[in-house]
């Protein structure tokens, strides 16, 4: 039996629509969801929940705690000085921690760890909440095309004996990255400018 042309162009078009719908719609939305299962969270605590941080680069070792005062600054220098802490430098390394994504996350056994840098990491922050619980990152070297740095978020060994190993943004490496001097809180010299003084005429002696 023949189809007729009408009928057979319909067949056709039906075909291609499903196919269309399964590509794009069903096929995709499975694909955005293995791509969103890759991009996890590092960590799932809220900036709220930190009492303190201490970041040791190969610079320097940094002690920060929450001002108990709930005032400004919000965040106070414990060591190797004492003093206030710049709060938009401790915000920036806070909104990386508490927003920050895993690209990406390698599983490669724990005697590579020299080959991504985390053997001597660049940089350690440990991370101290109110309830006692504590956190830590390791920050090693960029990726090959540096658009991401080889990280570990409480480093631990699985029961097969590897790793994981995160791609995280360089922004932590920008984050952590200071002179004291930047994590100090800003002197406000506007206050201690002295009083604006008009001087007086010299008299003059007339005749």
């Amino acid at each position: 039996m023949k189809l007729p042309k009408t009928t057979l162009i319909l067949i056709l078009l039906t075909l291609a629509l499903g196919s269309f719908v399964y590509f794009h719609e069903i096929r995709g939305a499975s694909v955005q969801e293995e791509t969103k299962e890759q991009k996890q969270k590092i960590f799932s605590f809220a900036e709220d929940d930190v009492q303190s941080l201490t970041v040791t680069t190969k610079k320097l070792t940094l002690n920060l705690e929450r001002n108990p005062e709930f005032s400004n600054p919000k965040w106070l220098i414990k060591s190797p000085i004492s003093g206030s802490a710049n709060d938009a430098i401790v915000s920036y390394l806070m909104d990386l921690l508490v927003k920050g994504n895993s690209d990406r996350t390698l599983s490669t056994p724990a005697k590579d760890l020299k080959e991504f840098a985390l053997d001597q990491p660049q940089a350690t922050i440990n991370i101290t909440l109110k309830n006692r619980q504590s956190h830590q990152l390791l920050l090693g070297k960029s990726n090959f095309n540096g658009r991401f740095l080889y990280a570990q978020a409480d480093p631990a060994a699985k029961p097969d004996g590897n790793i994981n190993v995160l791609l995280v943004s360089t922004d932590f490496a920008n984050a952590v990255n200071r002179e004291l001097s930047e994590w100090k809180q800003p002197v406000d010299n506007s206050q201690k400018l002295p009083p604006l003084t008009i001087p007086k005429p010299t008299p003059t002696n007339s005749k």
